[in-house]
């Protein structure tokens, strides 16, 4: 585990969080002793565990986003796919994992969010842009790749 005086977390994004990564967040936090928060507008089903649990916020438009941001610590991981959400984290110094085992870092958090202001222009704009592909079994192992490294980084430190 982590020696300083504070340990880091898991938080996640969860209104949009789909649920077999939700299944792999709450085996990682009991396999390696990590406490795992879910931030939602509405409920969501937990693993029973001290590890892990909730926090429902009221509805509105980023009211979960700025409660993850509020809380969120250097070091923590921040599961989304929310791009803005993941800028302001980052800015905090915690690191960002989509659903779909992208990594969102300084380096290329501005970029991602420029094509999602390009986007969302064109969709206002009456452009059909398509959505995102299916979760696929390759997203779903890359992310849980990912959660391992990112674990495996904070029993090492």
């Amino acid at each position: 585990m982590v020696a300083s005086a504070y340990q880091a977390q898991l938080w996640v994004d969860a209104d949009a969080c789909p649920v077999a990564i939700r299944e792999i967040l709450f085996r990682a936090a009991e396999r390696v002793g990590i406490r795992l928060t879910l931030i939602a507008n509405q409920p969501v089903r937990l693993r029973p565990s001290p590890l892990i649990s909730q926090i429902q916020v009221g509805a509105g438009f980023d009211v979960a986003d700025d409660e993850i941001v509020r809380r969120v610590n250097a070091g923590d991981l921040v599961v989304t796919s929310d791009i803005p959400l993941a800028a302001e984290v980052i800015e905090k110094g915690a690191l960002v994992q989509t659903p779909r085992g992208e990594a969102q870092t300084k380096e290329n958090i501005r970029a991602k969010l420029q094509m999602r202001d390009f986007m969302e222009t064109l969709r206002s704009s009456g452009v059909h842009t398509g959505g995102p592909p299916s979760f696929s079994t390759t997203d779903h192992k890359r992310f849980a790749d990912a959660l391992d490294r990112y674990l495996a980084r904070l029993v090492t430190e």
